[in-house]
């Protein structure tokens, strides 16, 4: 599905769909369990950088839909979180109540619900090996997201 936005009747720009969201990571032996093993999505491939040394490793979500991890390094202000850029990463669940269970047996401690939100969509939110926080979401069909 393409999404064409318009402006004043003028065509724009296509968005295809989102694409991949970013982090860089402290210890990626930790995020490849928190997002392979707990959230149970595939690791699809690995981009060295130039030299030979380890550049970053793509996670599968879905078809077309991406988590890329970074290898960080401590002291690395270069993507310093200053209040501005990265807020969290949403994940669509089937069942909050069952998701936040699980991720509990896996040590992970829900930072936040499960509870309903404003939109109506019920929710619940925790944090990667890294501090970066991920909403939990089981979407309400009357919710303003699957009306729009």
């Amino acid at each position: 599905m393409r999404l064409y936005i318009t402006c004043e009747g003028v065509f724009a720009i296509v968005i295809k769909g989102i694409s991949h969201a970013a982090f860089r990571v402290r210890d990626m032996s930790a995020s490849l369990k928190f997002y392979c093993e707990v959230l149970g999505f595939k690791k699809a491939f690995e981009l060295p950088k130039p030299d030979g040394s380890p550049g970053l490793i793509y996670i599968k979500v879905r078809d077309g839909q991406f988590i890329e991890l970074f290898y960080g390094k401590e002291g690395d202000e270069t993507h310093a979180q200053n209040g501005i850029g990265y807020t969290h990463l949403c994940l669509e669940v089937e069942d909050i109540e069952q998701f936040a269970a699980h991720l509990r047996t896996h040590g992970i401690e829900i930072t936040a619900g499960p509870k309903q939100g404003r939109d109506t969509n019920w929710q619940c939110w925790a944090k990667d090996p890294d501090g970066n926080r991920i909403e939990f979401m089981q979407m309400n069909p009357e919710s303003p997201q699957m009306r729009s």
